[in-house]
């Protein structure tokens, strides 16, 4: 049946088709979907795991069991897994192992841009680049078989024009696979050196046989046209070269982007004068090409960074577009802003007041380091606030440690902060720590994570208390806050610097935008007690603006919260009905 899905979408209907049975990723736009759509077939069991290198050797241990398995994830986060990643790939499989990688060319929601298929190249493991989702749904399936013929784990990498556009699929029934027996064998699963020194033979053996595979399979294909124009291409760039040439230049499609084909490219390259290489950020494509001792034309005049898009690609190779295919670019500027009643925004504003030099982490929190509130000073990747404050605290000493903390969401601490907690704990720093504990993994858009007592499916789950948590892991001063009460909070903060050993600040208040979170009704200003003093809007609260001089506030998006009355001295800032 014929059908409209989003590229994540069709990806999770591949595995479903493919009898994939067990799924365990850690979200991460623009990876996110297909594990929550994966998780809509009840045939599949699926879960969200702390981290990416938890899920990757969740998959791995299913698939050491017989069955087919996936885990998925963003490219910072194959870093995290990338210890298991480069194992298994010596362990090889037992059930099909696929595991997703999607990369955010652009940055729309990444601290880099990083180009997955270094990866793929570094780990000698095959990898497909789907290019729509109809190709989403089918390399899913077929990376299953290629995974069990050739005795690897599949990487897929998908990026987000991919991943987040739509496009036709045919949909198949669900073709259950039988679990393949799992056998004992040492020499195979235990990677000591002496099994491991013998394996790496058989991966090297394994890539030429891949390699073979690549010159005649369907996911690479050439598309014969004008020879005055050939262009090799892949994922989304092939569509914007397709919007640009048409059938007006020889193209083959790289399906399978690792191991590349030789002969298939050498000799579509001897039947075009000119030779061109369309790919997204590093020149993968472009320099096995060289190595071919082939003269192209690529990132000599195509950008190293960035998105690509049909303009782009049509300006830079000298082609003018008609207006039919050309496509405006130019969009209004939206500054990113934390929504209206976010809980964190109490805290960050007690800690600007303040003057404390805050450590980021990975989340939506991350808002805090714009205008109005400049409230954060580092953002480096999952966990990393906790064991940053810890070194900075180490090398200032008590020059720095009554005014510095880290600041790190309740999800990405389960993900990575806890080892960062024990090192404090451990090597003993005077380092305040705050949890934002929103209940929910908010930025990836509200998956449940070990802290909130739900699964996947919403059903009940283990819940991880992360106050006992804290205090088990050597930490004898654990305080919780509501980031609603800012005098509450900057009591509590100025406690837990001022002590003279390690402590955890909790802010708990869930995220307004969760469903069971009722708003209160929305504030309104009396005009004539409103001063314009502006001190509201030290908030940088999207509910609140100026106009003649006068705080405004808009009801369609202010949730009540209260916050900003507790910064208004004039008692301007009002509850209830306007009038009442």
């Amino acid at each position: 049946m014929k059908q409209l899905m989003l590229g994540n979408q069709a990806l999770a209907r591949g595995l479903y088709e493919a009898g994939c049975q067990v799924v365990s990723s850690y979200p991460g736009t623009p990876s996110t979907e297909v594990t929550e759509e994966a998780a809509k077939y009840d045939e599949i069991y699926c879960e969200w795991a702390p981290n990416e290198k938890v899920a990757m050797e969740v998959a791995f241990g299913a698939s050491l069991a017989g069955k087919r398995s996936f885990c998925g994830m963003k490219h910072v986060g194959l870093n995290v897994a990338a210890d298991p990643l480069f194992t298994c790939s010596y362990t090889g499989v037992n059930g099909g192992m696929v595991i997703c990688v999607a990369d955010d060319a652009g940055m729309h929601s990444s601290q880099n841009e990083q180009d997955s298929r270094h990866y793929a190249v570094a780990a000698k493991l095959p990898m497909l680049e789907p290019s729509d989702s109809g190709e989403a749904l089918e390399f899913a399936k077929c990376a299953f078989e290629l995974s069990e013929t050739f005795d690897t784990p599949v990487l897929i990498k998908m990026c987000t024009r991919v991943a987040h556009s739509q496009s036709i699929v045919d949909t198949k029934e669900r073709m259950e696979h039988s679990a393949i027996p799992y056998e004992k064998n040492i020499a195979k699963y235990v990677m000591m050196p002496g099994n491991a020194i013998r394996r790496h033979p058989l991966v090297e053996e394994r890539t030429r046989k891949l390699r073979d595979y690549a010159e005649t399979c369907s996911f690479n294909r050439v598309e014969m046209g004008d020879p005055k124009l050939g262009i090799i291409t892949s994922s989304t760039s092939y569509q914007y070269v397709k919007e640009v040439f048409g059938d007006e230049a020889c193209i083959l499609k790289l399906g399978m982007i690792h191991p590349l084909p030789e002969k298939l490219i050498l000799d579509f390259a001897s039947k075009v004068e000119k030779l061109v290489i369309v790919e997204e950020l590093d020149p993968v494509i472009e320099t096995h090409c060289k190595n071919l001792g082939l003269t192209v034309t690529g990132k000599d005049v195509l950008p190293l960074e960035g998105e690509y898009s049909q303009n782009l690609i049509a300006e830079k190779l000298g082609v003018s577009l008609p207006a039919s295919k050309s496509l405006g670019e130019t969009l209004p500027f939206r500054p990113p802003v934390m929504c209206a009643g976010c809980p964190h925004r109490g805290l960050f504003y007690i800690l600007s007041k303040n003057k404390c030099t805050v450590l980021g982490d990975i989340g939506c929190y991350t808002l805090g380091a714009v205008a109005p509130l400049n409230a954060m000073e580092m953002t480096l990747c999952m966990g990393a606030s906790i064991s940053a404050v810890h070194g900075f605290n180490k090398a200032l000493g008590s020059e720095s440690e009554g005014r510095t903390v880290a600041v790190i969401g309740d999800s990405t601490f389960m993900h990575s902060g806890m080892t960062g907690l024990a090192n404090i704990a451990y090597n003993q720093s005077n380092s305040t720590v705050i949890i934002l504990d929103n209940s929910i993994t908010g930025m990836t858009g509200h998956q449940q994570n070990p802290t909130t007592g739900y699964n996947i499916k919403g059903d009940p789950a283990g819940k991880i208390d992360l106050e006992n948590l804290c205090r088990s892991m050597g930490f004898q001063r654990v305080a919780v806050a509501d980031p609603y009460d800012l005098k509450e909070c900057e009591r509590i903060l100025k406690e837990e610097l001022a002590a003279d050993e390690p402590s955890v600040i909790i802010s708990r208040r869930p995220c307004a935008l969760l469903k069971y979170v009722k708003p209160q009704p929305p504030l309104h200003v009396d005009a004539d007690k409103c001063a314009g003093c502006k001190s509201c809007m030290r908030l940088g609260c999207p509910a609140i603006s100026i106009k003649n001089n006068k705080a405004v506030i808009d009801a369609t998006l202010c949730t009540g919260c209260g916050v900003c009355q507790q910064l208004c001295g004039f008692d301007a800032l009002q509850s209830g009905e306007v009038g009442k």
